[in-house]
Protein backbone atom coordinates (compact mmCIF):
# COMPACT_ATOMS: atom_id res chain seq x y z
CA UNK A 1 0.00 0.00 0.00
CA UNK A 2 1.24 3.48 -0.88
CA UNK A 3 1.98 5.69 2.12
CA UNK A 4 0.39 9.19 2.27
CA UNK A 5 3.81 10.71 1.67
CA UNK A 6 4.26 8.61 -1.47
CA UNK A 7 0.87 9.69 -2.80
CA UNK A 8 1.64 13.36 -2.13
CA UNK A 9 4.98 12.99 -3.90
CA UNK A 10 3.36 11.29 -6.88
CA UNK A 11 0.74 14.03 -7.16
CA UNK A 12 3.40 16.71 -6.87
CA UNK A 13 5.48 15.20 -9.67
CA UNK A 14 2.36 14.84 -11.83
CA UNK A 15 1.33 18.46 -11.16
CA UNK A 16 4.70 19.66 -12.44
CA UNK A 17 5.35 17.06 -15.11
CA UNK A 18 2.04 16.96 -16.98
CA UNK A 19 1.93 20.71 -17.83
CA UNK A 20 5.61 20.55 -18.82
CA UNK A 21 5.03 17.64 -21.19
CA UNK A 22 1.89 19.10 -22.74
CA UNK A 23 3.52 22.50 -23.09
CA UNK A 24 6.48 20.98 -24.94
CA UNK A 25 4.12 18.96 -27.14
CA UNK A 26 2.18 22.06 -28.07
CA UNK A 27 5.31 24.11 -28.81
CA UNK A 28 7.06 21.33 -30.72
CA UNK A 29 10.42 22.10 -32.30
CA UNK A 30 13.36 22.80 -30.02
CA UNK A 31 11.28 22.73 -26.84
CA UNK A 32 9.97 19.23 -27.51
CA UNK A 33 13.25 17.81 -28.83
CA UNK A 34 15.12 19.31 -25.87
CA UNK A 35 12.76 17.84 -23.27
CA UNK A 36 12.59 14.39 -24.89
CA UNK A 37 16.35 14.43 -25.48
CA UNK A 38 16.90 15.12 -21.77
CA UNK A 39 14.58 12.24 -20.86
CA UNK A 40 16.52 10.01 -23.25
CA UNK A 41 19.79 10.90 -21.53
CA UNK A 42 18.34 10.30 -18.06
CA UNK A 43 16.61 7.08 -19.09
CA UNK A 44 19.77 5.74 -20.71
CA UNK A 45 21.78 6.51 -17.58
CA UNK A 46 19.27 4.54 -15.53
CA UNK A 47 19.50 1.63 -17.96
CA UNK A 48 23.28 1.61 -17.64
CA UNK A 49 22.97 1.67 -13.85
CA UNK A 50 20.85 -1.49 -14.08
CA UNK A 51 23.50 -3.07 -16.29
CA UNK A 52 26.25 -2.16 -13.84
CA UNK A 53 24.28 -3.80 -11.04
CA UNK A 54 24.63 -7.12 -12.81
CA UNK A 55 28.36 -6.75 -13.39
CA UNK A 56 28.87 -5.27 -16.88
CA UNK A 57 30.66 -1.95 -17.39
CA UNK A 58 29.03 0.06 -20.22
CA UNK A 59 30.31 3.44 -21.33
CA UNK A 60 27.52 5.34 -19.61
CA UNK A 61 28.25 8.90 -20.68
CA UNK A 62 28.94 7.99 -24.30
CA UNK A 63 25.77 5.92 -24.66
CA UNK A 64 23.58 8.47 -22.88
CA UNK A 65 24.95 11.28 -25.03
CA UNK A 66 24.21 9.39 -28.26
CA UNK A 67 20.69 8.58 -27.00
CA UNK A 68 20.05 12.30 -26.51
CA UNK A 69 21.64 13.25 -29.84
CA UNK A 70 19.38 10.77 -31.66
CA UNK A 71 16.31 12.60 -30.35
CA UNK A 72 17.80 15.99 -31.24
CA UNK A 73 18.56 14.72 -34.75
CA UNK A 74 14.93 13.67 -35.15
CA UNK A 75 13.75 17.06 -33.90
CA UNK A 76 16.10 18.96 -36.24
CA UNK A 77 14.64 17.32 -39.35
CA UNK A 78 11.57 15.23 -38.44
CA UNK A 79 11.22 13.30 -41.67
CA UNK A 80 11.82 9.58 -41.29
CA UNK A 81 13.98 8.98 -44.41
CA UNK A 82 16.40 11.79 -43.54
CA UNK A 83 16.41 10.93 -39.84
CA UNK A 84 17.01 7.25 -40.62
CA UNK A 85 20.19 8.12 -42.50
CA UNK A 86 21.49 10.25 -39.64
CA UNK A 87 20.53 7.63 -37.07
CA UNK A 88 22.34 4.94 -39.04
CA UNK A 89 25.56 6.95 -39.13
CA UNK A 90 25.28 7.74 -35.42
CA UNK A 91 24.77 4.09 -34.54
CA UNK A 92 27.59 2.93 -36.82
CA UNK A 93 29.90 5.54 -35.30
CA UNK A 94 28.90 4.50 -31.79
CA UNK A 95 29.48 0.85 -32.65
CA UNK A 96 32.96 1.45 -33.97
CA UNK A 97 34.00 3.77 -31.15
CA UNK A 98 32.56 1.48 -28.46
CA UNK A 99 34.34 -1.52 -29.95
CA UNK A 100 37.68 0.28 -29.91
CA UNK A 101 37.17 1.62 -26.38
CA UNK A 102 36.03 -1.79 -25.14
CA UNK A 103 39.17 -3.48 -26.41
CA UNK A 104 41.34 -0.70 -25.02
CA UNK A 105 39.81 -0.33 -21.55
CA UNK A 106 38.01 -3.63 -20.83
CA UNK A 107 40.60 -6.15 -22.03
CA UNK A 108 41.88 -8.43 -20.63
CA UNK A 109 40.53 -7.96 -17.12
CA UNK A 110 37.01 -6.84 -18.02
CA UNK A 111 34.36 -7.95 -20.49
CA UNK A 112 34.69 -6.05 -23.78
CA UNK A 113 31.81 -7.94 -25.38
CA UNK A 114 29.48 -7.11 -22.47
CA UNK A 115 30.57 -3.47 -22.56
CA UNK A 116 30.05 -3.22 -26.31
CA UNK A 117 26.63 -4.90 -26.27
CA UNK A 118 25.25 -3.07 -23.22
CA UNK A 119 26.37 0.36 -24.43
CA UNK A 120 24.60 -0.14 -27.76
CA UNK A 121 21.57 -1.67 -26.04
CA UNK A 122 20.97 1.48 -23.97
CA UNK A 123 20.80 3.63 -27.10
CA UNK A 124 18.55 1.20 -28.94
CA UNK A 125 16.26 0.63 -25.95
CA UNK A 126 15.85 4.27 -24.88
CA UNK A 127 17.17 6.77 -27.40
CA UNK A 128 15.86 5.32 -30.65
CA UNK A 129 12.24 4.81 -29.52
CA UNK A 130 12.04 8.32 -28.04
CA UNK A 131 13.25 9.72 -31.37
CA UNK A 132 9.81 8.91 -32.76
CA UNK A 133 8.20 11.60 -30.57
CA UNK A 134 9.39 14.50 -32.79
CA UNK A 135 8.57 12.42 -35.87
CA UNK A 136 4.99 11.86 -34.68
CA UNK A 137 4.62 15.51 -33.65
CA UNK A 138 5.67 16.65 -37.13
CA UNK A 139 2.78 14.73 -38.74
CA UNK A 140 0.27 17.08 -37.13
CA UNK A 141 1.90 20.12 -38.69
CA UNK A 142 0.92 19.01 -42.19
CA UNK A 143 -2.87 18.69 -42.08
CA UNK A 144 -5.04 21.79 -41.89
CA UNK A 145 -5.97 21.60 -38.23
CA UNK A 146 -8.66 24.25 -38.56
CA UNK A 147 -10.63 21.97 -40.87
CA UNK A 148 -10.88 19.18 -38.28
CA UNK A 149 -13.97 18.72 -36.15
CA UNK A 150 -14.21 17.92 -32.48
CA UNK A 151 -13.41 19.85 -29.31
CA UNK A 152 -10.62 22.42 -29.63
CA UNK A 153 -9.31 20.69 -32.75
CA UNK A 154 -7.00 23.54 -33.90
CA UNK A 155 -5.27 23.42 -30.52
CA UNK A 156 -4.90 19.64 -30.22
CA UNK A 157 -4.39 18.38 -33.78
CA UNK A 158 -0.71 19.48 -34.03
CA UNK A 159 0.12 17.16 -31.14
CA UNK A 160 -2.66 14.58 -31.56
CA UNK A 161 -0.43 11.98 -33.21
CA UNK A 162 1.72 11.95 -30.07
CA UNK A 163 -1.32 12.10 -27.80
CA UNK A 164 -2.70 8.96 -29.44
CA UNK A 165 -0.05 6.61 -27.97
CA UNK A 166 0.50 8.78 -24.90
CA UNK A 167 -3.11 8.91 -23.74
CA UNK A 168 -3.85 5.33 -24.80
CA UNK A 169 -0.89 4.12 -22.76
CA UNK A 170 -1.82 6.16 -19.70
CA UNK A 171 -5.44 5.02 -19.94
CA UNK A 172 -4.40 1.40 -20.32
CA UNK A 173 -2.06 1.61 -17.35
CA UNK A 174 -4.71 3.25 -15.17
CA UNK A 175 -7.44 0.84 -16.23
CA UNK A 176 -5.16 -2.13 -15.61
CA UNK A 177 -4.30 -0.85 -12.12
CA UNK A 178 -7.88 -0.34 -10.96
CA UNK A 179 -9.27 -3.44 -12.68
CA UNK A 180 -6.49 -5.55 -11.23
CA UNK A 181 -7.10 -4.25 -7.72
CA UNK A 182 -10.85 -4.79 -7.99
CA UNK A 183 -11.06 -8.04 -9.92
CA UNK A 184 -7.57 -9.48 -10.21
CA UNK A 185 -7.27 -13.17 -9.39
CA UNK A 186 -4.99 -14.90 -11.91
CA UNK A 187 -1.34 -13.82 -12.13
CA UNK A 188 -0.16 -12.63 -15.53
CA UNK A 189 3.61 -13.13 -15.16
CA UNK A 190 4.35 -13.98 -11.52
CA UNK A 191 8.05 -14.63 -12.09
CA UNK A 192 8.54 -11.12 -13.52
CA UNK A 193 5.88 -8.91 -11.96
CA UNK A 194 3.83 -10.64 -9.24
CA UNK A 195 1.36 -7.77 -8.92
CA UNK A 196 0.05 -7.96 -12.48
CA UNK A 197 -3.05 -10.03 -13.20
CA UNK A 198 -4.83 -11.33 -16.28
CA UNK A 199 -7.96 -9.39 -15.29
CA UNK A 200 -5.97 -6.19 -14.93
CA UNK A 201 -4.35 -6.78 -18.30
CA UNK A 202 -7.77 -7.14 -19.95
CA UNK A 203 -8.93 -3.97 -18.22
CA UNK A 204 -5.89 -2.22 -19.64
CA UNK A 205 -6.81 -3.36 -23.15
CA UNK A 206 -10.30 -1.87 -22.78
CA UNK A 207 -8.90 1.42 -21.53
CA UNK A 208 -6.35 1.74 -24.34
CA UNK A 209 -8.84 0.89 -27.08
CA UNK A 210 -11.48 3.29 -25.73
CA UNK A 211 -9.15 6.26 -25.38
CA UNK A 212 -7.46 5.68 -28.75
CA UNK A 213 -10.92 5.68 -30.36
CA UNK A 214 -11.83 8.90 -28.54
CA UNK A 215 -8.65 10.64 -29.68
CA UNK A 216 -9.49 9.75 -33.28
CA UNK A 217 -13.12 10.80 -32.88
CA UNK A 218 -12.21 14.19 -31.44
CA UNK A 219 -9.20 15.20 -33.52
CA UNK A 220 -8.07 12.77 -36.23
CA UNK A 221 -11.08 11.31 -38.06
CA UNK A 222 -11.92 14.47 -40.06
CA UNK A 223 -8.48 15.67 -41.10
CA UNK A 224 -8.24 16.65 -44.78
CA UNK A 225 -5.13 14.48 -45.16
CA UNK A 226 -3.69 11.67 -43.04
CA UNK A 227 -6.92 11.15 -41.17
CA UNK A 228 -7.36 8.20 -38.81
CA UNK A 229 -10.81 6.64 -38.54
CA UNK A 230 -12.25 5.57 -35.21
CA UNK A 231 -12.09 1.83 -36.07
CA UNK A 232 -8.46 2.18 -37.21
CA UNK A 233 -7.59 4.02 -34.00
CA UNK A 234 -9.31 1.34 -31.93
CA UNK A 235 -7.16 -1.27 -33.70
CA UNK A 236 -4.07 0.79 -32.95
CA UNK A 237 -5.21 1.02 -29.33
CA UNK A 238 -5.49 -2.76 -29.16
CA UNK A 239 -1.97 -3.22 -30.50
CA UNK A 240 -0.68 -0.55 -28.13
CA UNK A 241 -2.31 -2.28 -25.16
CA UNK A 242 -0.41 -5.47 -25.90
CA UNK A 243 2.89 -3.75 -26.72
CA UNK A 244 2.87 -1.40 -23.74
CA UNK A 245 2.15 -4.19 -21.28
CA UNK A 246 5.03 -6.09 -22.83
CA UNK A 247 7.20 -2.99 -22.41
CA UNK A 248 6.27 -2.78 -18.76
CA UNK A 249 7.15 -6.45 -18.26
CA UNK A 250 10.47 -6.01 -20.05
CA UNK A 251 11.53 -3.24 -17.68
CA UNK A 252 10.31 -5.27 -14.70
CA UNK A 253 12.51 -8.15 -15.87
CA UNK A 254 15.50 -5.82 -16.21
CA UNK A 255 14.98 -4.49 -12.68
CA UNK A 256 14.51 -7.97 -11.27
CA UNK A 257 17.75 -9.15 -12.89
CA UNK A 258 19.53 -6.06 -11.53
CA UNK A 259 18.06 -6.66 -8.07
CA UNK A 260 16.36 -3.29 -7.67
CA UNK A 261 12.77 -2.16 -7.12
CA UNK A 262 12.90 1.03 -9.22
CA UNK A 263 15.13 2.12 -12.06
CA UNK A 264 16.02 5.31 -10.17
CA UNK A 265 14.96 7.87 -7.59
CA UNK A 266 14.66 11.01 -9.70
CA UNK A 267 10.85 11.16 -9.56
CA UNK A 268 9.63 10.95 -5.93
CA UNK A 269 6.84 8.44 -5.54
CA UNK A 270 7.30 7.20 -9.11
CA UNK A 271 10.85 5.85 -9.15
CA UNK A 272 13.02 6.68 -12.12
CA UNK A 273 12.53 8.00 -15.63
CA UNK A 274 12.47 4.47 -17.07
CA UNK A 275 9.70 3.54 -14.64
CA UNK A 276 7.53 6.19 -16.34
CA UNK A 277 8.70 5.57 -19.91
CA UNK A 278 8.93 1.77 -20.06
CA UNK A 279 5.62 1.28 -21.87
CA UNK A 280 6.01 4.36 -24.08
CA UNK A 281 9.33 3.09 -25.41
CA UNK A 282 7.29 0.43 -27.19
CA UNK A 283 4.29 2.68 -27.95
CA UNK A 284 5.88 5.52 -29.94
CA UNK A 285 7.63 3.52 -32.70
CA UNK A 286 4.72 1.09 -32.94
CA UNK A 287 2.28 3.96 -33.45
CA UNK A 288 4.40 5.34 -36.28
CA UNK A 289 4.52 1.94 -37.96
CA UNK A 290 0.78 1.30 -37.60
CA UNK A 291 -0.16 4.78 -38.85
CA UNK A 292 1.99 4.22 -41.93
CA UNK A 293 0.09 0.98 -42.57
CA UNK A 294 -3.27 2.75 -42.16
CA UNK A 295 -2.36 5.45 -44.67
CA UNK A 296 -0.76 3.01 -47.08
CA UNK A 297 -3.95 0.97 -47.17
CA UNK A 298 -6.23 4.00 -47.55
Amino acid sequence: MKRPGDLAARLGVAAMGIPLVFGALWLGGVALAGLIGLLAVLGAREFYALVRNRGDLPFDLLGAAVAGVLVLAAGADPELPRFAGRALWLLLGLSGLTLVLSLRFRWPGGSPLGTFASTLAGVLYVGLPLSFVPLLRAIGEGPSAEMAGGPAAPFFVPMAFVLLPLLATWAGDTSAYFTGHALGRRKLAPAISPGKTVEGSLGGVVGSVAVAALVAHWWLADLPVRSVSVPAAAGIGLALAVATQLGDLVESALKREAGVKDSGTLLPGHGGVLDRLDALLFAFPLTWFLLSLVWRGA
